[in-house]
């Protein structure tokens, strides 16, 4: 039992970590070292958005006394709806920050360190002090950075260089979390088909025919915007820049009669924001916090490894172990095999990267062992192998040859195997 002088926030918490159950490891010994580990471990909550606001809540609630957090954004009011720790006279001030403020005011005795910036801010010795780390993101290439470089953090001979990642991530009525142990279990890597990158609309049907208030957003935001401020590098959190998209393609809808734009939707658009359901968020940040808390006193087994939940119709929870792929670009060592025609251009096949879900690579430079095939940067390399763009694959490259894809947003060089059709 939890000794008298437990806070009483803390007593049924202390109750679990202080005696066994049918499911603790066998090898387990509950007592006052479980609660001090607990208490002293570092935690990385990355992202302080509808999710992150739901994981840093928990995770203080839960114990941990030693909490960091990272987010690039400020407070919109759009966010007012689900991220619970923000109020409107917060409008405009940093998440990570605000979040921070809140949680600390009411959870006595944490400490919460927020960090205003992008995770790719951060080097390597930043992420070692942790010992665990939680996403709670909406964007799948922060997830791919982060898991690529923790697997890159890891060295066998030193047990504390392994991190575990715990993913949560939210759509509307759906969720997912899982337990990435890098380079031992299957890493968002791994599974990045899953994420399949959503289908884009032909340009010809933007400029031409619009038929969706979409369309016309789309075209006040790449047509209309390099027509008329080219000059100007467009900021998708600029509000200004974000009314004036909004403006141009009120227009445009006028002209085709197209009813239903808004602002939330020229933003949602523009930064292709996931819908987001406050109830969703409550659910999954639940399940990654039990594991974060599972992980820190090892008072049950963690999730092994994925867990999906579907909302949509009912309510429907599914367990499974997704497994480690041996040609995964990241945790694997072999090349993963990409089938090709070989009569695409390489400028054709650079654009198909950026579609297939196992790629989803958008500035992609590649190369093989013997030559560059394309260089993006700096400007001479890529003057100096532009004309490639223009040739077959075949002309390039031999049937079964393997090439290395760099893109700026990653650390790692992707290894594909090409096979002709």
């Amino acid at each position: 039992m939890a000794s008298p002088d437990v806070p009483p926030r803390w007593t049924h918490l202390y109750k679990v970590l202080t005696k066994s159950g049918p499911f603790s490891d066998e090898d387990w010994v509950p007592g006052p070292e479980t609660i001090t580990s607990l208490e002293s471990s570092k935690i990385l909550v990355i992202g302080a958005g509808g999710l992150g606001c739901e994981i840093l809540k928990n995770l203080a609630l839960s114990g941990f006394k030693d909490i960091h957090v990272i987010d690039m954004d400020t407070i919109d009011i759009s966010n007012l709806n689900r991220q619970f720790l923000f109020r409107q006279a917060d409008i405009g001030k940093p998440k990570a920050e605000v979040a921070a403020a809140f949680v600390e005011r009411r959870v006595k005795g944490v400490k919460i360190t927020p960090f205003v910036g992008k995770i790719q801010d951060k080097d390597e010795d930043y992420y070692m002090q942790f010992k665990i780390i939680v996403c709670g993101l909406d964007s799948i290439e922060a997830r791919r950075w982060i898991n690529s470089t923790l697997v890159g953090m890891v060295d066998f001979e030193d047990p504390e260089s392994l991190k575990p990642l715990i993913d949560g991530g939210t759509e509307g009525f759906k969720g997912q979390a899982r337990v990435i142990l890098p380079s031992l279990s299957s890493c968002i890597e791994c599974q990045l088909d899953m994420h399949a990158p959503r289908p884009a609309v032909p340009l010809c049907t933007i400029a031409t025919i619009p038929r969706q208030p979409q369309h016309c957003i789309e075209w006040a935001h790449q047509i209309a915007w390099q027509e008329q401020r080219k000059d100007d590098s467009f900021d998708s959190d600029d509000l200004e820049h974000i009314g004036w998209v909004y403006s141009a393609a009120l227009e445009r809808a006028k002209q085709f009669q197209i009813p239903g734009i808004t602002f939330q939707m020229t933003q949602g658009v523009v930064k292709n924001i996931i819908p987001a359901i406050a109830s969703t968020n409550a659910v999954i940040a639940a399940a990654t916090t039990s594991e974060a808390l599972k992980i820190a006193t090892s008072c049950n087994p963690y999730l092994e490894n994925y867990m999906m939940y579907a909302g949509e119709e009912g309510v429907y929870t599914y367990t499974f172990e997704a497994e480690k792929k041996p040609d995964c670009p990241v945790c694997g060592n072999l090349a993963r095999k990409l089938t090709v025609d070989p009569n695409m251009t390489l400028e054709v096949f650079i654009e198909t990267l950026g579609e297939r879900p196992e790629a989803q690579l958008k500035k992609p430079s590649m190369r093989t062992e013997e030559k560059t095939l394309y260089q993006r940067f700096p400007p001479q390399l890529e003057e100096q192998t532009r004309h490639n763009l223009k040739l077959k694959l075949k002309e390039l490259i031999e049937d079964g040859q393997e090439i290395a894809v760099s893109d700026p947003a990653y650390t790692i060089d992707f290894r594909f195997r090409l096979s002709f059709q």
